[in-house]
């Protein structure tokens, strides 16, 4: 496997690119171009130049995360196709400066929902957490405007402005369409796009829904282990997999985490993960906890073991972490906790693969 780490180009990110190469172990980082609407192709003298500013460091840029999804192709509207043409351009563009997976979501309209992003823990760090109840009896729009104001300032992936301005309107373009013609919709983007995924060697991984339940009424179906399977089987090109996220899938306590990388990467459909913990504090209320397994719910031993033990060769990066030591920044993607994770992932790794021996 590789370790990896979110880093957010283009004057996005406070953590600098010299601090990341000091993380022990970590092969590249995990970007993205911000700036570029949703559905515009992304520039090839931009990811160059991209490329170029990131490998001047030492690391590797091999995953992006993410081309969006702009949400005309996820409705099934008529100017799909425009959008679709331009995504494809912009995988041609990103397999010249040698990427080789992209994490993407077909979540409508929100990536993810939490009701904090600074929640107090009796540690004295801060963190993201879930209250279910919060999420039923709020409105959407008044849920985007308190995200706004706990950001901090900064641009959240998946909350950016221009979407949360237009949030109400496109939560009801949603009401006419069914779970069935979601899939439907699923299924031509990909039947439009993995060819071309092949043709320049790019495999596309699909994120599950965060959390992996429907809010505000809205369609989600990348949830558990029967929709991966319903989702992969919609197309069964190697290219076609998924980006395992134990958080957003262990949400969900039916979600049996390490059997469900046993199943996918076992037959290598797997092409990222994004490892973190939980810890719930009911059967929807959750925080987001240290990597550690003691801190959380989940055992992250079996998790790690079990992706290795199917000959996990992609990448992993260690997911959210809390802010702590006081710093401060983007809810979820501090340097220090993440730091911790990749570092207590890589010493799982290895004790797993000596105990192996």
């Amino acid at each position: 496997m590789k370790m990896v780490f979110r880093w957010f180009a283009g004057g996005y990110d406070k953590i600098t690119l010299e601090q990341i190469r000091q993380i022990p172990g970590m092969s590249g980082v995990v970007t993205s171009l911000l700036d570029i609407p949703v559905g515009e192709v992304w520039p090839l003298e931009r990811l160059e130049a991209l490329k170029k500013e990131i490998e001047n460091y030492g690391l590797e840029v091999e995953v992006i995360e993410s081309v969006n999804i702009h949400e005309d192709i996820k409705l099934g509207e008529k100017t799909r196709d425009k959008y679709i043409e331009a995504y494809i351009e912009t995988m041609k563009n990103l397999s010249q400066i040698g990427v080789k997976v992209i994490c993407y979501n077909f979540m409508p309209v929100l990536d993810w929902a939490r009701s904090e992003l600074a929640r107090p823990l009796s540690d004295g760090s801060n963190t993201m957490a879930y209250k279910h109840e919060h999420i039923l009896n709020i409105d959407p729009q008044n849920l985007a405007n308190e995200v706004g104001k706990q950001s901090g300032g900064f641009e959240l992936p998946g909350w950016e402005p221009d979407r949360l301005k237009e949030m109400s309107i496109t939560i009801d373009k949603y009401r006419s369409i069914s779970e069935d013609q979601y899939w439907k919709n699923i299924k031509y983007f990909l039947d439009s796009v993995i060819p071309y995924a092949e043709k320049y060697d790019i495999k596309l991984a699909i994120h599950p829904d965060d959390p992996p339940w429907p809010i505000f009424n809205l369609v989600r179906v990348i949830t558990s282990r029967d929709n991966i399977r319903k989702f992969l089987d919609l197309n069964k090109s190697p290219y076609n997999g998924v980006t395992l996220c134990t958080g957003s899938l262990g949400a969900n306590k039916n979600n049996d985490i390490p059997a469900i990388i046993r199943e996918f990467s076992g037959e290598g459909r797997v092409h990222f993960a994004h490892i973190r913990n939980l810890k719930f504090e009911s059967n929807k209320d959750f925080y987001e906890s240290a990597h550690l397994s003691r801190c959380g719910s989940f055992d992250m031993f079996e998790i790690v073991k079990a992706f290795y033990d199917t000959d996990f060769t992609g990448y992993i990066r260690p997911d959210h972490g809390r802010m702590i030591w006081g710093e401060t920044g983007r809810a979820g993607y501090g340097l220090y906790d993440r730091a911790m994770g990749a570092t207590y992932i890589h010493g799982l790794w290895e004790a797993i693969d000596k105990m192996s021996r």
